[in-house]
């Protein structure tokens, strides 16, 4: 359990301003935005509440830092990465703390978060040198041709609350390592994270203008002036799918490079011949990574009729013996839901499964007075018309329906405008390839309940968004192919 000296000492070493070319600012009209730890609902910090004047500052930050960073030799580039690498590591227990007291998730979650957020950082700062072109003869030998990489130009980058760091690095560092400049908004409900990492890479020496950190509760009226800049080249987000569609039209106007990753609907499939010991392990890890608020969450439980009762019990067991409370506090595994709007989303979904035929076997309540507590809740019999079954719940319920074949499992799977990851088990090896191939999903975590790895492409297809982050492909967003012609 932490001190309250300790979280003191942790709140106050972050600037709580804006981070613009290489200085922390007020924002210009002075007002600043509160930060509650939803386990209590007390607040915690306030940080500046930027405005358009401020976003477009911003943006001048970054655009005149571009040329010169964009000519930083890769190593130098890659050397800055390592460092933050490294120096993350070594803050990763304050770090962590700081993360649970804005977001709520267990301390030991908060330092899995840190050390995956990392690597994305050691990562690409190999990657930076790794950036390659080609030389060849034109068919008829008259002329050669060149084709060269080079960085796309200033960046907007929007992250969401639910993973306050991971989702900025992997954003971030392809496009140090690529020669990018940036601004990066984060949640208005956890920023603080965002603003200790530009302290974090300023002391690992990146250059003043490359990084730039706006926090704001007006985002729409901030940052679409800068979406429709034609000095803004390339916009990144994560998030709903609802705000991204509006954000992809906005960035028509200037045709910029885009990636969207966003929401998911995850179908768990468990087929009869599966491990089930493993299977329940890697449910628990799918399901309650986060407290379940995660865009690759297992969403939706699909398990063979045969077995579906013993993996119910299972999973029941399990999650009925999590132990809830404020994520600072020793042996706690679950925390709370960020706000009162994502803790009562939960409760409806639940209660329109229940009404619709549903059974309880564990959970299924809020929890506590104060704060933002859900009980981990485990769904049995859950029709094919609950709308837990094709709406993102973002919190700790796991709903099973049951099927029969395999093609009623995969058919099930794809039943959702989704596409971002799905699990499968099984431990027949052609099934688990043919039912790879026909799941309509960027990724696939095959006897796997945690797939996301920073050497592995991140993303995924239809309503769940386009681009990839991390991986080989992760740099290749954040640069632009040149072809020169030469004669000879």
């Amino acid at each position: 359990m932490t001190s309250a000296s300790d979280e003191r000492r942790v709140l106050d070493a972050v600037g709580t301003d804006l981070y613009i070319g290489g200085r922390w600012r007020p924002s210009s009209s002075g007002s600043r935005i509160d930060v509650e730890d939803p386990a209590t609902g007390q607040t915690i910090a306030t940080v500046a509440d930027g405005s358009v004047a401020d976003g477009r500052a911003a943006l001048d930050a970054a655009v005149a830092a571009r040329a010169g960073w964009a000519t930083t030799p890769p190593r130098d580039r890659g050397e800055i990465l390592r460092r933050a690498y490294e120096l993350m590591t070594e803050r990763a227990d304050d770090l962590a703390l700081l993360m649970t007291l804005e977001m709520g998730k267990a301390l030991a979650e908060s330092k899995a978060e840190i050390t995956y957020a990392a690597e994305f950082f050691r990562w690409f700062s190999e990657e930076s040198v790794r950036i390659h072109g080609r030389w060849s003869v034109a068919p008829n030998g008259a002329t050669r041709l060149l084709t060269m990489k080079q960085p796309v130009g200033p960046c907007l980058f929007i992250t969401p609350w639910n993973f306050p760091l991971a989702m900025g690095t992997r954003k971030i560092g392809p496009a140090i390592a690529a020669g990018c400049t940036m601004v990066v908004k984060p949640a208005s409900a956890t920023p603080l994270s965002m603003l200790a990492l530009a302290g974090l890479l300023a002391d690992a020496g990146l250059p003043d203008g490359v990084l730039n950190v706006i926090t704001t509760r007006a985002t729409g009226e901030v940052m679409e002036p800068l979406i429709k800049d034609p000095r803004l080249r390339k916009l990144s987000f994560t998030g709903s799918t609802e705000v991204g569609k509006r954000l992809v039209e906005q960035s028509a106007e200037q045709l910029l490079r885009v990636s969207m990753e966003l929401g998911g609907n995850a179908p768990f499939v468990v087929f009869d011949d599966a491990d089930l010991d493993s299977a329940v392990d890697g449910a628990m890890l799918a399901k309650m990574r986060n407290i379940g608020e995660a865009c690759t969450a297992a969403n939706r439980f699909h398990v063979q009729a045969g077995i579906a009762e013993e993996f119910t019990a299972r999973l029941a067991q399990r999650m009925s013996g999590l132990k809830l409370g404020r994520g600072t506090e020793e042996g706690v595994d679950v925390g709370p839901l960020v706000d009162a709007k994502q803790r009562d989303k939960v409760d409806e979904l639940v209660r329109d499964a229940v009404d619709r035929g549903s059974r309880v076997v564990t959970g299924g309540a809020r929890v506590g007075e104060r704060g933002y507590f859900y009980a981990p809740t485990v769904l049995a019999d859950v029709p094919a018309d609950a709308r837990l079954l094709h709406e993102e719940v973002f919190g700790p319920v796991a709903p099973i329906a049951t099927f029969e074949t395999e093609d009623e499992a995969v058919e099930a799977a794809n039943d959702t405008e989704f596409g971002l990851v799905a699990y499968v088990f099984t431990r027949d090896l052609q099934r688990a390839l043919r039912v790879s191939e026909r799941i309509e999903t960027g990724m696939v975590g095959l006897n796997l309940g945690v797939v996301s790895n920073p050497a592995a492409p991140f993303g995924g297809v239809k309503w769940s968004g386009f681009g990839r982050e991390g991986g080989v492909e992760g740099i290749e967003e954040y640069l632009e192919t040149k072809y020169v012609g030469i004669a000879l």
